[in-house]
């Protein structure tokens, strides 16, 4: 069963790809927002944010560019050869596996606030995640043929939620603009820039799979555009809705949309986003299992990744459900700590990575 699985490459067309990366992106954000500290120019954060983004995104698109169907390992190893690169491997498969624990207790910890408060917060992370891991075992073409399903349905959803708001915007909550100068803008823009936009490094160990070389460079800026668009456009929609609550809230978005009743016709339309945020993060918390299990069978030459993706899989689920004592912890640790922390694996390692794989791909054309 495992060597038939090696028999063919998996392989992504631009499309998947597009809607891969747009669902991961949006991933926790459109439940839990960005940029809060910016208060009511939090989406003026979330614009810097993409615009601080641009730059990284340009440097992981032309990392995947230079070495056309490697993955994040197997150019990690070219880089810095067998033994050092398994070091650096191992702080992706880490940061992966944080990640994806780290969607997985949101998941929980939104479930067992807004919907089933009675339920022992295990139980929805539990059944995301045994989701997760048969997805994960399936590999990245499925995924990407998942994401190619789900985000119409995701757009469909979140454009005739916010038609259905409109009655409840009140444009003076967004003023005044930069009241409180660009300080808490630009800090609000950094924790944008970390979460959820950098995060995308995650998709070097996906993207290798595009069919086409140059394909990278589309796929990467377009997922970016794309959800950086729905993310600004649907905290504006939180802040004329909401106000000065917004940066009170745990879930905005949840309790935004709550507000929106149409006569006593059409009400509780809260269980779409609800819907939105169990898809996005699913799908996010599917490729960081994939990254993970595919890092880890690098490691061990393991001849398929798909023989450690269950035990990964619930070590994933154990780490989310330890990671906080409550709910306070979780959204200081997101808007406080997470962007410092995830410096290194967004920023630093992957300049170092492009820097040697620029001079090691000219010595190769040259020889």
């Amino acid at each position: 069963m495992e060597g038939r699985y090696q028999m063919f490459k998996e392989q992504i067309n631009d499309k998947e790809g597009i809607c891969l990366s747009t669902l991961f992106i949006m991933g926790s954000s459109l439940i839990i927002g960005v940029g809060s500290g910016a208060k009511n120019d939090a989406w003026i954060a979330g614009i810097v944010g993409i615009f601080m983004s641009l730059p990284v995104i340009f440097l992981y698109s032309r990392i995947l560019s230079l070495f056309p169907g490697k993955d994040l390992f197997d150019i990690i190893n070219i880089a810095f050869g067998k033994v050092f690169g398994k070091v650096i491997s191992l702080f992706y498969i880490w940061y992966a596996f944080h990640l994806g624990a780290l969607v997985i207790r949101n998941f929980g910890e939104f479930i067992n606030t807004v919907s089933l408060p009675e339920t022992p917060m295990f139980v929805p992370m539990l059944f995301i995640s045994v989701v997760c891991l048969y997805v994960a075992r399936m590999g990245v073409e499925v995924i990407g043929r998942i994401s190619t399903y789900f985000l119409p349905i995701v757009l469909f959803i979140i454009v005739a939620v916010n038609v259905l708001a409109i009655p409840q915007f009140d444009i003076r909550n967004i003023k005044p603009v930069l009241s409180q100068g660009f300080a808490p803008v630009i800090k609000g823009g950094f924790s944008a820039f970390a979460f959820p936009f950098a995060e995308s490094v995650i998709l070097l160990g996906v993207l290798f799979s595009l069919k086409t070389k140059k394909s990278p460079y589309k796929v990467y800026f377009t997922g970016i555009l794309f959800a950086g668009i729905v993310i600004v456009f649907l905290t504006i929609r939180n802040i004329v809705i909401l106000g000065e609550l917004l940066g009170h809230l745990n879930f905005p978005s949840h309790v935004a949309v709550s507000r929106i009743s149409v006569s006593e016709f059409l009400q509780r339309i809260e269980v779409s986003v609800a819907f939105v945020f169990v898809v996005c993060a699913f799908t996010k918390a599917s490729v960081c299992l994939y990254v993970a299990s595919k890092g880890i069978g690098k490691i061990f030459k393991l001849n398929d990744y798909r023989s450690v993706v269950i035990q990964t899989g619930l070590l994933m689920i154990f780490l989310s459900y330890t990671l906080y004592k409550n709910i306070m912890e979780m959204r200081y640790w997101a808007y406080n700590v997470y962007q410092y922390y995830a410096f290194p694996f967004q920023v630093i390692l992957p300049l170092i990575i492009w820097i040697i794989i620029e001079f090691k791909a000219k010595k190769m054309k040259k020889v």
